[in-house]
This record gives structure tokens, sequence and C-alpha cells, in this order.
């Protein structure tokens, strides 16, 4: 296979009433997506979509979002997934960054998508469904070979500055959906819960692209909404659960909120998290409550799909992110550039087939990350054991330099989740006038519980060193986001007076 749209086809043919899309009201299988397509792409072509055009996908989880991609594939356009919930300057600033032939918006499924739609002079597309935008004559198609090997851009969530623009390729977004599947032994027979935003690498690799390459069905939901997980669980043979730890961390504050000791799910055999630092006191709870092994990965937008996974069914007492996988190769390496031993924490080093072909028209950004010999440097802190398990230490960005010494936000939050009523933890750095950095925290509480600080600083005295402890602990109600589940530290900073 070359394209992406080829994984589908290829089910299409094979058992066209397989049903893959599990929706709350209907059930959706391979012959009726495969009519949505057609009918999208041949919607395209008359209307002027070129190979190497970008097609900005304004949406929520839905069967239309999933024909979109499918369509622009065969087109050998672009899809640049934006997740509805954006700002309106944030859409208009993803549209101008693509240079955009075309917007669509997920209006049925979508209230935000349809407000965007509205301020775009979107009419009805040739699905129900869907609306679409002016054709821009004046956007400019890639062609050549770059025009052929990028299939979608995923715009990074821009927690740590301007968002950009990842090209990522057919090979990759193909070579990872095998590589997925066959990691988590992904079958026909599973369904994995499908709540992830398809507009980040997440959904699309680990969720899309695996289902279409093993022909697994997917309970496709446009929003997370706990009550619906446990009953897609209990009632809906869910056999994969997936999600960042923010999604894990929701799940046990609402099992606990309606004293359900352990949730009931038949089918349920592989549970993983990613996008996101993991914890010990989480992992322990999730694996407690749920009764599986809590799988853990390291990936990144700029690669399409994990590098390191830990095996299937394997029991770690850590919080690993897993041996590398196929295809991929990883080192980490010091300021000067230069590979440091097992053991020894530095940046996260990354090459492989699944990584992205640059930033899209941003030499001076791809520049920045890519090294000799194909290396990206991800800004990402790890390290590596004797047997090659990776450790997510945090951002390099993020890293917090307190009287002279490194404080890492990861392993401050790591004691604050030990501390028993804290639901969540969330550490930055805020600058001095001395240049030195004051360790700041903010913090959810788990319901009934109120912050004692005495306990609190006896407990991290316990497990941080003086110059790690928090100077600050704020408690919060909850924490910004971006729509894949990430903390937007930035914003909290801002909080403090």
């Amino acid at each position: 296979m070359q394209f992406i749209h080829e994984a589908f086809d290829a089910w299409l043919a094979r058992d066209p009433a397989r049903p893959f899309l599990h929706l709350k009201d209907r059930d959706i299988d391979f012959a009726a997506l495969g009519a949505l397509v057609n009918t999208l792409e041949r919607e395209l072509r008359a209307d002027g979509v070129r190979p190497g055009d970008r097609v900005l996908i304004v949406a929520e989880n839905c069967p239309e979002h999933v024909a979109l991609i499918l369509a622009c594939s065969r087109v050998g356009a672009w899809s640049c997934g934006v997740n509805a919930r954006m700002a309106p300057g944030e859409v208009a600033a993803f549209a101008e960054k693509a240079d955009a032939r075309r917007l669509y918006f997920t209006s049925a499924v979508s209230s935000a998508a349809a407000r965007h739609a509205e301020r775009f002079a979107a009419t009805d597309a040739s699905v129900p469904g869907l609306a679409h935008s002016p054709v821009r004559a004046e956007a400019r198609a890639e062609t050549g070979a770059l025009a052929e090997r990028v299939a979608a851009i995923i715009f990074t969530s821009g927690t740590t500055g301007v968002p950009k623009g990842v090209t990522v390729t057919h090979e990759g977004l193909l070579h990872f959906g095998r590589v997925s599947a066959q990691s988590r032994e992904l079958g026909p027979q599973d369904r994995s819960y499908a709540y992830l935003p398809m507009t980040h690498i997440f959904g699309l690799g680990t969720v899309l692209m695996a289902s279409l390459h093993a022909g697994a069905s997917l309970v496709m939901r446009s929003e997370f909404d706990a009550s619906d997980v446990l009953d897609a669980l209990a009632h809906h043979q869910v056999s994969q659960l997936q999600g960042p730890p923010t999604l894990f961390s929701r799940l046990l504050a609402h099992l606990d909120e309606h004293g359900i000791a352990r949730p009931e799910a038949p089918a349920l055999r592989y549970v993983y998290t990613g996008a996101g630092p993991l914890d010990m006191p989480l992992k322990r709870q999730v694996e407690a409550r749920f009764g599986q092994p809590l799988h853990h990965g390291y990936g990144l937008s700029e690669y399409a799909g994990s590098v390191h996974v830990t095996p299937l069914g394997q029991h770690r007492a850590d919080t690993s992110a897993g041996t590398r996988v196929e295809g991929a190769e990883l080192r980490i390496v010091g300021p000067d550039g230069r590979e440091l031993p097992p053991g020894e924490r530095g940046e996260i080093w990354l090459r492989g087939r699944g990584l992205m072909a640059g930033y899209f028209r941003d030499e001076a950004a791809t520049a920045a990350v890519m090294k000799p010999g194909g290396w990206y440097a991800s800004g990402d802190l790890g390290t590596l054991d004797a047997e090659g398990a990776l450790f997510v230490v945090g951002r390099l960005k993020e890293m917090i330099i307190r009287s002279g010494f490194n404080v890492y936000p990861g392993e401050v939050e790591a004691a604050l989740h030990g501390f028993a009523a804290i639901r969540a933890a969330a550490v930055l750095g805020r600058p001095e006038r001395d240049g030195n950095e004051e360790v700041v925290a903010f913090v959810t509480l788990k319901p009934g519980c109120e912050l004692n600080r005495a306990a609190l600083d006896a407990h991290l005295r316990e497990h941080l060193a003086p110059y790690k402890r928090p100077a600050r602990i704020k408690v919060v109600e909850a924490f910004p986001m971006t729509h894949s589940g990430k903390v937007l530290k930035r914003e909290l900073l801002a909080t403090l007076t």
C-alpha cells in the first residue's frame, strides 16, 4: 500500500457489510462509509481540489470526518484536521497557515463547527451534515514528491509556543497502523472506544489507522463522557480503551463520585495511555480498578504514532514508556549532541519511518529541530535503562532552574500525586527578578477532600529535596487543557498574582 485510503478500500472490497463505526443510534458498515467517501471524492474533484492541495476539516469525531480524510487521500489532497472547539481566531489562523483550498465543517454533529461554518459563509456540502466554504482559487498546491508523500497536516498543540503544521506522511501512518495493531494483537473481533479527536495524531494514527489495518471497529464518540465510556465497556463489547492520562483521571473521579469499585467491562483486554507523562499513583489506581496492566507509550505529532510502547500484557512495576517499536530509532543525547549511556538523562532524539516531512512551509522551524543524520530533536527529556526501556522525564523547555539545580516538573508532579487528597497536579517555573525560578504547583483535589498543608509539606519533605519543593501550591477546580488532553500550563501561570 502507498496511500492511507488503500487500507480502507481493501476492507471495503473484502467485507463491505462488516460494521466499522458504532454510533449511539446506529452502526455504519464499510459499504455505507464507502458511499460517503465516493460522494466526497466526486465533490472534491468537481470543485477543483488537486493533488497537493490542503483541505481544512473543522471537526469533531463523526463518520463524515473519517470519510473526508479518506476522500482527500484518494484525490491526493492533504487533510488538515482542526478541533471544532478551537476559538474563531485559532481556526482562521490554521486556515491561513495551511493555505487551504477549501474548508469543511462537521456541522451536524458539532454546534461549535456549525458556528465556525457561519463565519466562513459555508453552504451545504453533497453529504448531509457537512458544510463547506467557497473554494479559494488563490491557494497554491504543493507539487512533486512531497505532494505524494504527505497525507495530512497535524497542528501541534502550541502548549510551549506557536502551533506548527506537521506534515504527516502516508508511509508513516500506514506503517504505524500496522505496528500499533500488531503490538496489541488487534483484529476484526475488537472494538476500540474512539473519543480521541482524529484531528490529533493519537486519534488519527493509533485509533483510526490501526483499526483500518486490522479491520477492527470503533465505538465512535464526538466528546468524552465518563458515563458513556462505562456504558460502552459494559454493554458494547469495547475491548480497547486508550487515552491520555487525563482520561483515566476523569474516569477514576467518576467512579469515586458514584461509588463504583470496579467497572463492568467483560470484553476489555487492552488499556493504554499516551500523549502525556504517567505517574505511579495513577497507574496503580487504574490497574487496580480495571484489573488490567496499564500499557504506556511515547509518541508525538512529529512522528506518526508511538516510538516506544510497553508490550501487550506486560505488567511493569514502573512508569516506563516501553521499548522501541519496529521502524523507529531513539537515543538520549547531551547538550553537545553526543549519545549518553543508559541511565543518564538527556534530550530524546528520534528518527524512522514515521518521521514527519517537516513543518509546513516553515524552513526555520524545521531546521531548528532536525539534526545531522536525519535525527529529530524532540525537546523531551528522558532516560533509557540497560534493557532499552524509555522513561520520559518532561520537556526541556519546562525544566526549572532553581538555585543552580535542574528541577523536572514531572518528578514534582509525581510526588504531589502520591498525596491522598490530590487528584492531579501541574508544576511549572515562575521567573524571579534575580534570574532564578520559583517552583509553583497547581492541584485539583479528589471529591470531598480538603488540602491539609501541614500534612502535604511533611509528605513532600519525605519525597523531594528542598530545592524541588513548590514555593507556592494553588488549588484550582480544573486545569485548562488542549482538546487532546494536555494541560495548558501557561494559562495556569497567568492566574497567579
